[in-house]
């Protein structure tokens, strides 16, 4: 299904708040914070022009990030920025002075931080990036995870020093355990979805993610008139959103944001001109993106700054998941796990119809601008759904 946005917020300027937290200034000290992470390196911007022959466009380009800071998701970008920036802002209070990121591995911050404990619910990747955060600074962490998540998801948070607790029921059950856990035991919750009442830490978590469209932006030689970002509680699909409307304002990308058809939380949202809760039912493969309800804060940008919504189907995550593995006409490979495709999937539907090419206005000079958000986090699944293994695929 895809819609163009209806909402009569469309197009309206972003909230101060919103267009402060996604500006230029605060994505330039994001960099600058990533440059005091040992590993930090930009990630790949991917070039597929077989395939923007094959779909008539101009050009396609893909940000990939499943080799961002060893966790192999653009997650580690947003978790960890945030439990940083909450311990030296504590370690400020506490100190009685601002106290800046070169210092982080200081004794004084690392004082303050072992008697902060961390926590948030988690699918896998925000997770870890929290658990890696917390393991940096020297700060303790807690982790909800739900029954859907994988072993092999829980054991890659836990080699990060978390302690790892498991929740009955979804996703959303787990953020609601989560909160109630660490408002009983005066825990910090680092969550990247938000809710009323909570909104500063979430709004850090997008801020994070701004990075690696400074890092993209830099490295193409026209903008992109387009973008397919896939969304869970919507914040990626958000820090892109509102990232463009402060760097371009009218003249942003046409932006559509993807959602599961399975736990399409943001386009029955955009349907219902609300943010609004949808029944939990079968899984999707599309772990990472299975919500159910938006966060406040990404569905108040995406509600002005993203122009359409659409989903995609199960077959059509493992479909891109294959097609990536396996380019044809020279084009390179790239691993991308179940979720990580998933706006490939979504431009291949609309450039393969007449009457959505012409309703997202796509053109044979159109340049896009996609971002596999995760490669293989769960290698074993990533071998059964396309047949050969991350390292196999990698060399």
């Amino acid at each position: 299904m895809f819609m163009l946005n209806p909402n009569p917020d469309y197009r309206k300027p972003l909230d101060p708040a919103d267009a402060e937290t996604l500006s230029v200034a605060e994505a330039r000290e994001v960099e600058r914070f990533l440059g005091f992470r040992q590993g930090h390196k930009p990630t790949p911007l991917v070039s597929l022009p077989a395939l923007a022959r094959e779909l008539r466009v101009g050009a396609i380009r893909i940000k990939d990030e499943g080799h961002r800071l060893g966790l192999r998701s653009f997650k580690a970008l947003g978790g960890s920025y945030a439990v940083i920036r909450l311990v030296l802002e504590e370690a400020g209070k506490q100190l009685g002075r601002k106290v800046d990121i070169s210092e982080v591995q200081s004794p004084e911050v690392k004082a303050v931080a072992e008697k902060i404990t961390v926590s948030c619910a988690t699918d896998g990747n925000h997770g870890r990036s929290v658990a890696q955060g917390a393991q940096l600074v020297g700060a303790n962490c807690a982790i909800f995870v739900h029954s859907g998540v994988s072993d092999e998801r829980i054991a890659a948070i836990a080699s990060f020093g978390a302690k790892m607790i498991r929740v009955e029921g979804n996703y959303d059950d787990s953020v609601a355990e989560a909160t109630r856990t660490a408002e009983a035991n005066g825990w910090t919750t680092v969550s990247d979805t938000s809710w009323p009442g909570y909104e500063r830490v979430p709004s850090l978590v997008m801020q994070g993610y701004t990075a690696l469209m400074s890092e993209a932006l830099r490295e193409m030689p026209e903008p992109p008139t387009h973008a397919f970002v896939q969304a869970g509680v919507g914040g990626i699909a958000a820090a892109v959103a509102g990232h463009f409307s402060v760097l371009y304002g009218d003249k942003r990308p046409f932006l559509t944001v993807v959602d599961p058809a399975r736990a399409a939380c943001l386009f029955e949202s955009a349907k219902a001109g609300r943010a609004v809760k949808v029944e939990h039912g079968e899984a999707t493969v599309m772990a990472m993106l299975e919500c159910y309800e938006p966060s406040l804060v990404a569905w108040r940008i995406l509600s002005r700054a993203a122009d359409a919504f659409m989903t995609v189907d199960e077959e059509d995550a493992i479909s891109v998941m294959n097609r990536l593995a396996r380019p044809t006409g020279g084009d390179p490979a790239v691993v991308a796990g179940e979720s990580g495709g998933v706006g490939l999937a979504a431009l291949i539907k609309v450039a393969k119809d007449e009457k959505l090419r012409a309703a997202a206005g796509l053109t044979e000079t159109s340049r896009i601008f996609l971002i596999n958000t995760e490669g293989a986090t769960d290698p074993a699944l990533y071998e059964k759904l396309v047949g050969i293994s991350p390292d196999q695929l990698a060399a």
